[in-house]
């Protein structure tokens, strides 16, 4: 089956899904005033793999945004959004994306498995969110999707700060769902903690704000190269607190109203 998306992401000398969005949860701007096409062409030349695009209004996105990205680079794109149903799937695919965001924390079980099923048969990557163990074992077909942890809370529009200890706390039940792409999600910042999170057993990084804010984003990407060549980059322990002790009782489903 073809998957350019995983493919495009297991060869990438810089494992980093590079993500376009209007603005953060605090809706502050993250374009700063740069059109579409400046900013797929940054991201080009920084070296992205693929590309994800958020279409859900909590960060300004439209389907129109993802549209026009597509038009512009051939480069395989993920969307970002809450989908539930099968014809946002079909959609996601008009629009020209070739990965699909399902997040297990709002949809159950039996649902996450038939959208996963019928992703594929489209020809969509399924890029499953999740954010506890619990929610790790719900994900079916793992060989043939991304699994991604997300280091922010969605209850509050992930407004707080990240959380990237759950990151390294769930990498063992991620791996356990057989995906070859384990990715670590939002919230990661310095170019020395994202080349650790690779370090400790992530095959792929998704960086939204951080790569949109960044006055260089040739000097954030060559700061990211030398941490992971040198290897001196402090532990992961070191820049987060560790959660307590066992996991968290998963919280209510949350009933999302766009990202």
């Amino acid at each position: 089956m073809n998957a350019p998306f995983t493919d495009a992401l297991t060869a990438a000398a810089r494992p980093l899904v590079m993500e376009i969005k209007p603005r953060d949860g605090d809706g502050r701007d993250l374009l700063g005033g740069r059109g579409v096409a400046e900013t797929v062409e940054r991201f080009e030349a920084a070296g992205a793999p693929c590309l994800s695009v958020v279409t859900g209004r909590w960060f300004g996105g439209t389907e129109d945004l993802l549209r026009q990205v597509a038009s512009r680079t051939s480069l395989p794109l993920l969307r970002k959004d809450f989908v539930t149903s099968g014809r946002q799937l079909e959609r996601t695919r008009e629009l020209g994306a070739c990965a699909v965001l399902l997040t297990a924390r709002v949809l159950p079980a039996a649902v996450l498995a038939r959208l996963t099923d019928r992703a594929l048969e489209l020809g969509l990557t399924p890029f499953v969110e999740v954010a506890d163990a619990a929610e790790a074992a719900m994900v079916v077909r793992g060989p043939e999707c991304v699994v991604a942890v997300n280091n922010k809370d969605i209850g509050t529009r992930e407004r707080l700060s990240a959380d990237l200890a759950r990151s390294r706390t769930l990498l063992p039940a991620v791996r356990a769902t057989g995906t070859r792409l384990p990715v670590s999600a939002s919230g990661i910042t310095a170019p020395a903690t994202a080349a650790r999170m690779l370090d400790e057993g992530f095959a792929g990084l998704l960086i939204g704000t951080e790569l949109l804010r960044a006055p260089s984003l040739t000097a954030w990407c060559a700061k990211f190269d030398a941490a992971r060549g040198t290897g001196g980059v402090p532990a992961l322990t070191a820049l987060q607190p560790r959660p307590p002790a066992g996991l968290a009782r998963r919280p209510r489903a949350v009933r999302p109203q766009g990202l």
